[in-house]
């Protein structure tokens, strides 16, 4: 169960760049709506009208003088309005979310990235979720220059973040690593640098497994 003392669970999709997080969130969510799930399927940041103009702010290549102080609190305040507006109420239904990224991506890309400090992190997420914790985390991992290169052959979607130093990137995957070895509980670590169809069936078994013993 979520840290919400709700009646329903909460899978995030978290990894670096180019990774797939958002067409295997679109998988699992269309999988476990097949199994009978009531599924909210969503993003960050995003996920609201609200969150989706902080979203706009956030990837325009314009803002490249963004400060990562502003970054934080930017991606927080479109994650609190997801959290109340959307994420928890349907949780509280006993429903299932899953959301392409959450609070972990602030650790990952604000705090490793960036080098901002982890507590003071972890505080202001802390508060713009009201402590809602994932029940599970699935990590696609990928060498960044692969990631990248994926990215960059969709133009549509490079970004601000994207266009970032390959130190930056690596510093991420980095932290994501330091992150998932952490809470070994909550994490499992998806080998991303194979086939689309090879990932899913990982992401699918993972999942399966973990909704088994009792969710």
């Amino acid at each position: 169960m979520t840290s919400a003392n709700t009646s329903g669970f909460f899978i995030t999709l978290e990894g670096p760049e180019g990774s797939g997080k958002s067409t295997h969130a679109s998988r699992l969510a269309e999988y476990l709506r097949s199994k009978g799930r009531d599924v909210l399927l969503t993003r960050e940041p995003g996920g609201t009208a609200i969150g989706d103009q902080i979203r706009a702010i956030l990837n325009d290549h314009a803002n490249t003088a963004m400060h990562p102080r502003a970054e934080i609190l930017l991606f927080c305040a479109s994650r609190a309005q997801l959290v109340n507006r959307m994420i928890r109420p349907h949780l509280a239904r006993g429903g299932t979310v899953v959301c392409d990224r959450f609070s972990d991506s602030t650790l990952a890309y604000q705090g490793y990235g960036h080098g901002l400090d982890l507590g003071i992190l972890r505080t202001i997420s802390n508060f713009a979720t009201e402590q809602l914790t994932p029940d599970l985390t699935l990590l696609l991992d990928l060498p960044v220059e692969i990631g990248l290169a994926r990215r960059r052959r969709s133009e549509s979607d490079w970004n601000r973040l994207d266009a970032l130093e390959v130190a930056f990137h690596r510093r991420v995957r980095q932290g994501y690593l330091e992150l998932s070895r952490a809470e070994p509980g909550r994490w499992v670590l998806i080998d991303a640098d194979r086939e689309e169809e090879a990932v899913w069936e990982s992401i699918k078994k993972s999942v399966s497994t973990r909704l088994a013993s009792g969710a």
